[in-house]
């Protein structure tokens, strides 16, 4: 018999629609609720990367961590049911904890990976573009995001490694993310069988200056059609500048997908700009943090309660499903005189005109 009492949550004046706090206002499945934040620092020794989800109509909470660290990633994922305190946002040895909205959070893993992180805020929230996806006729994605830069202190364990993190020589972001996002376990249908991904291009790219915070992203089909673009400058004191329709040119490795190094060029009519990228760490999302295609966790997937599942990787060995995802690169950014640091988010799977790929199994010369 279902529980249809009040939550702590219903006690305050948050409500959208005449519904509990403890639902959401669509019936869809694959309706999210999540974060994902990058650690690193600025001479590519380590990579974390950590998130949370809600899934309310799936009745699951799951996060994860994974560092990278040389050719090793260290991974943990954790997976429960979720309980009705949304305020709590612990699962297994992983919790967050929002110190001040918008301000600072302690990101905290007490686990074979540990860490014990202050996250602070170098410039205000930024909302990235509303984000849709179909497939055929039917709303397969609907995202409500923004994403914030700071400064990160406290220490990493693994692997009997420590890494002592200092707001000078480190750097953090995050993304903040909801609506209605795929989840394993569902049959495509007809749509999906009619309308299959033919290619796929995405760059996502926060960077932090000393002064500035720089949001750049993409998205793009087989033939280069954009369905989302954006490039925006945030300086405090200043209003957020718009930075045109950005182009980037990817060195690839010989043979992969894989980028070594980028410049985007950004469309700022009254002075074009470049930006300048070079690749630091990388971690494909799909090793170890739960995105797709990963084979051995995903997102949303029931585990049973107080799952908590723990993996070292090979880096050095080839993983073939992370061709097929979004890898994460820390890396170091100029641009007008200026060296900043940030994530270089990059997929790019199947055909791809612009760049050349001709299909799933095409590489960079």
């Amino acid at each position: 018999m279902a529980d249809d009492r009040p939550v702590p949550l219903d006690e305050y004046p948050v409500h959208q629609v005449p519904l509990s706090m403890k639902q959401v206002a669509t019936g869809d499945r694959n309706a999210y609720d999540r974060c994902i934040f990058h650690v690193f620092d600025h001479a590519g020794r380590a990579l974390l990367i950590l998130g949370l989800g809600a899934y309310p109509n799936l009745g699951v909470i799951d996060a994860y961590a994974t560092l990278r660290t040389g050719d090793t990633l260290h991974a943990v994922r954790t997976s429960d049911a979720l309980g009705e305190d949304r305020m709590r946002l612990e699962v297994g040895p992983l919790r967050i904890e929002v110190r001040e909205p918008l301000r600072q959070l302690r990101l905290v893993c007490e686990d074979e990976l540990s860490y014990d992180l202050t996250w602070t805020a170098a410039f205000p929230a930024l909302w990235e573009p509303h984000h849709l996806q179909r497939r055929g006729e039917r709303l397969t994605l609907e995202g409500c995001r923004f994403v914030q830069a700071g400064t990160v202190e406290g220490v990493i364990r693994a692997g009997g490694a420590e890494f002592d993190v200092s707001s000078e020589h480190w750097t953090g972001t995050r993304d903040r993310s909801w609506g209605v996002r795929p989840v394993p376990g569902e049959d495509g249908g007809r749509l999906a069988a009619e309308h299959p991904t033919e290619g796929f291009h995405w760059i996502w790219c926060p960077v932090r200056f000393e002064d500035r915070f720089l949001m750049v992203i993409t998205q793009e089909d087989a033939d280069g059609h954009r369905s989302l673009n954006d490039a925006t400058l945030v300086r405090p004191g200043h209003r957020d500048r718009q930075l045109g329709w950005p182009q980037a040119e990817i060195t690839y490795r010989p043979g992969t997908r894989h980028p070594e190094r980028a410049v985007i060029h950004l469309g700022d009519p009254r002075k074009p700009q470049e930006l300048e990228v070079e690749i630091l760490a990388s971690s494909p999302l799909a090793v170890g943090a739960g995105y797709p295609p990963a084979d051995d966790w995903q997102h949303g997937t029931w585990q049973g309660r107080g799952w908590v599942d723990r993996r070292t990787y090979d880096m050095a060995a080839p993983h073939p499903l992370a061709a097929y995802g979004v890898t994460d690169h820390s890396a170091r950014f100029r641009m007008d005189g200026q060296t900043g640091y940030g994530i270089f988010e990059h997929g790019s799977f199947g055909r791809h005109d612009p760049s050349g790929f001709t299909g799933f199994d095409s590489v960079a010369p």
